[in-house]
């Protein structure tokens, strides 16, 4: 028999602990701690089910009331499976699972059935109590709503498809591509060499992007996002970025605007980051402009300050998305069937608050949209 320690009252006073309000001390009746129990099960942010050995419901805390419904007076005497309606209840039942397995516990993945009939995906752990005889006379079952993670999951694996899915297709351009310049090199004029050069590169140029995408992503998963910090000229790499997407804004039909507010600084940043930033939310501004309108870089400096704006003409974001434009994987209603992996606003973010700023977007539905970025940086 196992050693219980018990300290009378009078011990308290003596070494001067007090109970926390709320807790029943020594001397309390027992319907003081059943209080408490009710209390601590009731806390726990898990929803907590118990069962008699005819598994009827005991007892159901208020987060199983949200998980499934049913408030605990509608569902105390009812069978559990009843309430729960879990995929689990046709016959493979956690608790029936303990009996004829001789476990004290089981644990895994189901689907409950709320009273409002949708189906919740939980991690669910069940445990029973048995009698002298071996008899099932009771058991609870724990389970957690985990909707954003299967929301998540199914994020992840259909973002790993599409990533393999383009890579693929960069992949089998440029083999294609480069095989049919080894077996033709010899017949091929000029014109159609340099044609198919072109489209390598450009393909070349695509999978590096996805391949960037991945790595980042990977980083920020995992906190390892480091930047290499050196001096730089911002004018002179918005004025790069400037010359490359003008000639492709106008392949869009889309002018291109760089106004520079005074002198920029030379700033300490991670240049190659800095580049990704911008041209990522050119990207964006050019892709969602459609064929019409112009897009604008505006950069100013005050006191430790830098700020750079891109700005577009375009559908604009819905308000719906705004709050979650920055979350990994997210891809808004306005994206329609434009390529993406929902991974770039995030990665702008995380690079910008790496060098201690922060990003603002402003936007309504046909309006266009402003990405503001305001960096700290040392100059």
């Amino acid at each position: 028999m196992s050693k219980r320690t018990v300290v009378s009252s009078q011990e308290s006073e003596e070494t001067g602990l007090d109970h926390p309000a709320g807790l029943p001390s020594p001397g309390r009746s027992l319907n003081d701690g059943l209080a408490f129990h009710k209390f601590v099960i009731d806390s726990v942010p898990i929803a907590i089910v118990s069962m008699d050995g005819s598994l009827r419901i005991t007892e159901l805390n208020r987060w199983a009331e949200r998980v499934t419904g049913y408030t605990s007076e509608e569902a105390l005497g009812k069978q559990c499976r009843d309430i729960l309606r879990s995929d689990l209840c046709q016959g493979k039942c956690p608790l029936k699972t303990i009996l004829t397995q001789a476990r004290t516990t089981v644990s895994g993945r189901t689907f409950i059935h709320n009273r409002g009939e949708k189906t919740v995906p939980v991690r669910y752990n069940a445990a029973a109590l048995f009698g002298a005889e071996g008899k099932l006379i009771g058991g609870v079952e724990a389970f957690m709503d985990i909707t954003n993670l299967v929301a998540m999951e199914r994020e992840r694996a259909n973002f790993i498809s599409m990533l393999a899915h383009d890579m693929r297709s960069s992949l089998t351009g440029i083999h294609g591509l480069g095989l049919r310049l080894l077996r033709k090199l010899d017949d091929l004029d000029k014109e159609n060499e340099r044609k198919y050069l072109e489209i390598i590169t450009k393909e070349a140029a695509n999978l590096e992007s996805l391949i960037d995408d991945f790595l980042d992503f990977s980083r920020i998963e995992t906190g390892r996002l480091k930047l290499n910090i050196r001096a730089t000229s911002l004018d002179k790499e918005l004025e790069e970025l400037f010359e490359t997407y003008r000639v492709r804004a106008a392949q869009h039909g889309i002018k291109l605007d760089l106004k520079i507010e005074g002198i920029l600084p030379v700033i300490e940043v991670d240049t190659g980051r800095l580049h990704r930033v911008f041209a990522n939310l050119l990207d964006n501004a050019i892709k969602f402009s459609g064929k019409k309108g112009t897009v604008t870089i505006t950069a100013r400096a005050k006191e430790r300050e830098v700020m750079v704006a891109v700005t577009d003409e375009g559908i604009g974001i819905d308000p719906e998305d705004l709050p979650h434009i920055f979350d990994v994987f997210h891809r808004g209603r306005a994206t329609g069937g434009t390529e993406g992996h929902g991974l770039g606003l995030a990665t702008v973010k995380a690079i910008v608050e790496g060098h201690g700023g922060r990003v603002i977007v402003a936007s309504q539905p046909d309006a266009g949209a402003t990405f503001k970025n305001e960096m700290l940086l040392h100059f």
